[in-house]
């Protein structure tokens, strides 16, 4: 943000924003790396990208310290997640994370390299299925296993796409779409505004997973039921129901839970309760998941005999089931750190954290310069020119660097950091805007400054994670 002019006199700023002295020279509280020329860190994160998937849970998005808008996740077994939270419009760099595939609706895709060892064990997997019903195929199976695989990974970004396009329509930004392990996962980088815009985001997934499956039946209907087609559109249609169905179970992170969510958050009028209900409902969930579906394997409910099932099926079933508890655990867990850390983010304000600073000239000694700080009880150095107008930040991690007895000799100019205007920050800016401004430029400080363009102070990037810790850590009321 360019706020320039100024008169030069900086207002006080909070004095004590994170429990420092007053001596400008003394390092931040907590193990600060001040060596090395660009000691530019990155700001914590807040809104970690809303992530809506397709059938299956949802990752663990957490802080990095990422704001929270690391956002709700749906995922499902064919994908994870509802993921909430990210950067600010421009963004500077588009993110990562796999082979890009495309781009539809403008959107990046991705393909994860986990997703070629699942589409591997699939192939394998449905190939043995082909043998038993279709051996005439012979090695010629695993071909079309491997066509299965593919076609219903285009199943779960079909899923995907409905919660982007909903995404879209609500005007809140996406900023992936990765295919991987367990399914897919859409980065919705902003939480929805209001309950019903949130169980719509949700429910559109299981919705066009429901529409494949019924799809796929009709085209069924004209086929031989035991010709390569036939065979491949009924795997297609069932497992399209499958994922409909398990996202739709009503805990985070699935789909589901994020309908449950919704709800909740309409009774109540907290987004906070229908969080914490939703992912208390996940974690039972995701025991179900780990007790129940070998059992319900071996009982024969979920296809095939409970007499065929050997020792090996077993241990397979009991992995199965112990992977997708952990995603559905660790999922829910997730959205509840996040959800608190929402609530706590808008106590993050450029004024409370900013610390107050004096203004000096460029050829002032650092000897003087750190005198006049400590006489005004100021705790940061603005370099400025004749008319007061700032030209650039005196880095606390240069200044750790110069030994006492040779600040004299070194004048100020030498040890900052030229402002550009990412490095400007207003001072009414609070939350979530504070922290994607932040991460836009990432440095160890800013300057802050007034609508009039008045010196505020100086905003450390560590002060700030200091805060932004404490709100992830402090209790939710």
């Amino acid at each position: 943000m360019d706020v320039s002019g100024g008169s030069g006199q900086p207002r006080s700023g909070n004095d004590e924003p994170a429990e420092h002295s007053a001596d400008p020279t003394a390092p931040a509280t907590g193990p600060t790396d001040h060596s090395g020329p660009e000691p530019d860190t990155p700001a914590p994160r807040a809104d970690d990208a809303e992530e809506t998937s397709a059938a299956g849970t949802d990752e663990p998005a957490g802080p990095e310290p990422q704001a929270p808008d690391a956002a709700p996740d749906h995922r499902s077994l064919a994908h994870s997640g509802i993921a909430k939270g990210e950067p600010p419009e421009p963004r500077p760099k588009e993110p990562g994370g796999g082979i890009l595939m495309g781009r539809p609706f403008g959107v990046p895709v991705y393909v994860a390299p986990s997703w070629f060892l699942v589409a591997a064990l699939i192939t394998w997997v449905f190939g043995g299925q082909l043998d038993r019903v279709l051996p005439e195929l012979g090695a010629a199976r695993y071909l079309v296993s491997l066509f299965f695989a593919v076609a219903f990974y285009a199943s779960v970004l079909v899923h995907e796409l409905a919660h982007t396009v909903a995404a879209i329509r609500f005007k809140l930004p996406v900023r992936r779409i990765q295919l991987q392990f367990f399914g897919g996962v859409s980065e919705i980088e902003k939480e929805a505004e209001t309950p019903g815009r949130e169980f719509v985001l949700a429910f559109v997934g299981p919705l066009l997973s429901l529409v494949l499956a019924g799809l796929f039946y009709l085209a069924m209907k004209p086929v031989e039921p035991g010709t390569v087609p036939g065979v491949l559109l009924a795997g297609l249609m069932v497992s399209n129901l499958i994922v409909a169905i398990f996202n739709l179970l009503p805990g985070l992170p699935l789909d589901g839970g994020r309908m449950l969510r919704a709800v909740v958050w309409k009774i109540s009028g907290r987004p906070m309760t229908g969080t914490v209900a939703a992912a208390w409902v996940g974690r039972a969930l995701a025991v179900a998941v780990l007790i129940g579906l070998p059992l319900l394997n071996q009982s024969g409910v979920l296809g095939g005999s409970g007499e065929d099932v050997g020792g090996m099926d077993t241990v397979t079933d009991a992995l199965l089931a112990a992977i997708l508890a952990a995603i559905i655990w660790t999922g829910a867990g997730n959205s509840l750190r996040m959800a608190r850390l929402r609530e706590h983010l808008p106590e993050l304000r450029a004024r409370t954290l900013t610390r107050r600073a004096v203004p000096v000239e460029n050829d002032t000694p650092l000897s003087e310069a750190l005198r006049r700080a400590n006489a005004a009880g100021a705790r940061a150095l603005v370099v400025v020119d004749a008319d007061g107008h700032p030209l650039s930040l005196v880095r606390e991690a240069a200044i750790v660097g110069v030994p006492e007895h040779r600040r004299p000799w070194v004048a100020v100019s030498g040890l900052a950091q030229e402002l550009t205007d990412g490095m400007r920050v207003s001072a009414e800016l609070a939350g979530e805007e504070l922290l994607d401004v932040l991460r836009a430029t990432p440095a160890t400080e800013y300057l802050v400054v007034e609508e009039s363009g008045e010196i505020y102070g100086v905003l450390s990037a560590a002060d700030v994670e200091r805060a932004f810790v404490k709100a992830m850590a402090r209790p939710t009321a």
